[in-house]
């Protein structure tokens, strides 16, 4: 009796690329991007998350598998990205928390929601935020990513 060989494929593009640049900082904010814009009650933005890690990137390679099959299902996106956003530490701040608080404020207040992907941050109240970050900048920085 002989059995049938199944045939091996190689695919050319890589399923997930680790860079350095994410051992650098323990605690920082990370963005999932779409490779396609998401309509959102007051605008477009490629933005699909928004999250926060003090683990550095093996919290942001556990927050890309889990996403994936929700983020892939979006209509017209094939693929997406994870792109880290970083502040100097202060001591007795978590900074890395202080700056997701602001990109998420800022986010949803220009596009009139906050990213699909995101539980958390529908009902955040302006605190501080903006005394540590300048709003111009959190701004521009969601600009570029979108």
């Amino acid at each position: 009796m002989t059995i049938r060989r199944s045939n091996i494929s190689l695919r050319r593009e890589p399923a997930l690329i680790a860079r350095r640049v994410i051992l650098k900082d323990e605690k920082l904010v990370y963005v999932l991007i779409a490779n396609k814009k998401i309509d959102y009650p007051e605008g477009r933005s490629r933005i699909v998350y928004i999250g926060t890690t003090k683990n550095g990137g093996s919290r942001i390679a556990q927050s890309v598998a889990t996403r994936a099959k929700r983020i892939l299902g979006l209509n017209g996106v094939t693929e997406f990205e994870a792109r880290t956003v970083t502040c100097k530490p202060r001591q007795r701040v978590k900074m890395w928390h202080k700056l997701e608080r602001a990109l998420l404020l800022d986010f949803r207040e220009k596009f009139g929601a906050i990213p699909v992907c995101n539980v958390h941050g529908k009902n955040f109240v302006e605190t501080d935020e903006f005394g540590y970050f300048a709003k111009s900048r959190v701004a521009r920085v969601l600009e570029d990513l979108s």
